[in-house]
């Protein structure tokens, strides 16, 4: 049987909310079936997945050992200075804010929209592990500090591992200045959360939704599992989120490997993307696949990074989870590399699906202003925060 109703279903008072809010939606989705739920485990919709045991995870590392993997970059991952006066006017712009992307580093980011601060899977933390001084080590500092973010109003978590959950920083992030904020976290990781002290957390099963001011956030299916010890393998749940704000609709992968999950999520969203526009930004992982027969189920290869790009109906995407922590067999440098090779085999310009450089910061034009041109009204736009710093 699956958890018990506290653990895993908003409450009355809740749904209802959610229905008066957003009537449309919420009433769709209360037929849409979660995750699947068996024996004490989440689990995937299109595969019975089981995590690689000791003995297997033993003979990845000793062939990747015998050759030499991962090999060495051939150059360190990009880094720019972060534009540190744009993001903080921006943050503070409200309704002007203009829709903008900073990559932070692996799946990190900080996504500006909707007159929100989002981050994504936050780890600041110098190794992904559960020890101080053992695991993976970060190959360059975050693109932006803990010390210079502005004030964030929403984390996502797309599921417990290490790389993605990062205890000192969600930690840190609940303790900023002017209030916490809200984190949104699949099935099971309210009680880890409060455990460490975090208390202003949104749980969610796939389909399931949580507004906060003009975002929409819901949590939906991808193929991945979670685990933080030897004992807690799927016991909690995983996923990727879509975003929707007047001025941009976001989708986040999280850790995934590939499925038909991102053509049930595109036709899952269409009607709300007005017969199929797509989302207008992807935050697609690219790194940490190989080798093949050890991550295929559960991590994508750029090749399949394209493949979600095309199911999604991305207008544009940015490759994350690469370039920062030293995983699997390529080397760190390798996946821009595979993602334009996949790109010029899929026929698709670097403008829809590139990558940026860590404490880069994209731009993106406002979804309403270009409906409001599409449709020929004189409304004029809100004047955007890169006007107000000239």
């Amino acid at each position: 049987m699956r958890p018990p109703l506290s653990f895993c279903r908003t409450p009355l008072a809740l749904l209802l909310a959610l229905l008066l809010a957003v009537p449309g939606y919420a009433a769709a989705q209360a037929d849409v079936p979660g995750a699947p739920y068996r024996d004490g485990r989440f689990q995937n919709r299109y595969l019975e997945f089981e995590p690689k045991g000791l003995a297997t995870l033993l003979q990845w590392k000793l062939q990747a050992a015998l050759l030499g993997l991962p090999p060495a970059p051939q150059q360190p991952t990009p880094q720019v200075p972060p534009d540190l006066a744009f993001i903080h006017v921006n943050a503070s712009a409200g309704a002007a804010m203009q829709p903008a992307i900073t990559w932070i580093g692996h799946a990190t980011a900080l996504v500006q929209m909707g007159g929100t601060n989002l981050l994504t899977d936050p780890i600041f933390s110098e190794r992904a592990a559960p020890f101080a001084g053992l695991g993976p080590k970060r190959a360059q500092p975050p693109g932006l500090s803990l010390a210079q973010l502005p004030h964030i109003d929403l984390v996502l978590i797309s599921h417990n591992h290490y790389d993605h959950l990062d205890l000192p920083s969600v930690v840190a992030l609940n303790a900023q200045g002017g209030g916490p904020p809200l984190f949104v976290v699949p099935l099971g990781l309210k009680a880890w959360m409060a455990e460490a002290g975090i208390g202003n957390v949104v749980e969610l099963d796939w389909w399931r939704s949580h507004r906060l001011g003009a975002v929409e956030i819901v949590l939906t299916p991808v193929q991945h599992w979670s685990a933080r010890g030897l004992n807690d393998r799927m016991q909690t749940l995983w996923g990727g989120f879509a975003a929707f704000a007047p001025d941009l609709h976001l989708y986040v992968s999280g850790d995934t490997g590939y499925s038909p999950d991102f053509i049930d999520t595109h036709r899952h969203f269409q009607q709300r993307q007005h017969g199929g526009g797509g989302f207008d930004l992807a935050l697609i992982a690219i790194g940490s696949y190989e080798p093949r027969w050890f991550m295929s189920e559960q991590h994508v290869n750029p090749a399949e990074s394209v493949r979600i790009h095309r199911d999604l109906r991305a207008k544009r995407s940015i490759g994350v989870h690469w370039g920062t922590f030293e995983l699997t067999d390529e080397a760190l440098d390798e996946p821009p590399r595979a993602l334009a090779e996949a790109r010029r085999q899929a026929g698709l310009d670097e403008a829809e699906f590139a990558v940026l450089p860590v404490g880069g910061t994209l731009r993106l034009p406002r979804r309403d202003a270009a409906a409001r041109a599409a449709s020929g009204s004189a409304a004029p736009a809100p004047q955007s925060p890169a006007a107000a710093l000239r």
